[in-house]
């Protein structure tokens, strides 16, 4: 399989899997009527609207904000996109997959409800991780595969012998 191939494959299964799990939240299990529900001691599904970036940075409150994120992400996809088509090995392809999946279906929640829906929450001993979702997620395993192929696969490759250097 090609680095391409694996990282359309990627940025759809994530985008089809964020999408119909915030949908089921939603729509179906109904999380805004329901509230809080206690799923372990330590997960709980919960409804977050978050009108920012990552972590709840640089709220928008007016239709301006919104919009200028919603910009900046497709700007963002499309840089993704054209990096992952140039990707060289499935790892990178994959995890520009990941992101470009994760950045397209929080995009889509900004533009259709105005802000991100997120609702996984994990906690334990007192503390308490930020609200996310699939997207999230996603975007935070491709940028660990990218930081993984950058400092451990690079570096590898950089030092292992050269097949071409004994021939004349």
């Amino acid at each position: 399989m090609s680095a391409q191939r694996a990282g359309i494959l990627a940025a759809l299964f994530t985008l089809l899997l964020d999408q119909a799990s915030k949908l089921w939240v939603y729509y179906i299990f109904d999380i805004a009527a329901r509230g809080m529900v206690e799923v372990t001691p330590f997960f709980n599904i919960v409804l977050v609207w978050n009108r920012g970036v990552s972590y709840g940075l640089l709220q928008q409150d007016s239709e301006w904000g919104r919009w200028l994120l919603v910009g900046v992400s497709i700007v963002a996809a499309i840089v993704l996109a054209v990096w992952a088509w140039r990707a060289k090995t499935i790892l990178v392809g994959i995890s520009l997959g990941l992101i470009l999946g994760g950045a397209i279906g929080n995009a889509i929640d900004r533009s259709v409800y105005g802000a991100v829906l997120d609702f996984l929450h994990f906690h334990v001993a007192g503390f308490s991780w930020y609200v996310f979702n699939i997207a999230d997620a996603a975007i935070v395993v491709g940028v660990v595969g990218l930081i993984y192929d950058s400092l451990v696969v690079e570096r590898r490759n950089r030092n292992a012998p050269d097949k071409d250097a004994g021939e004349v």
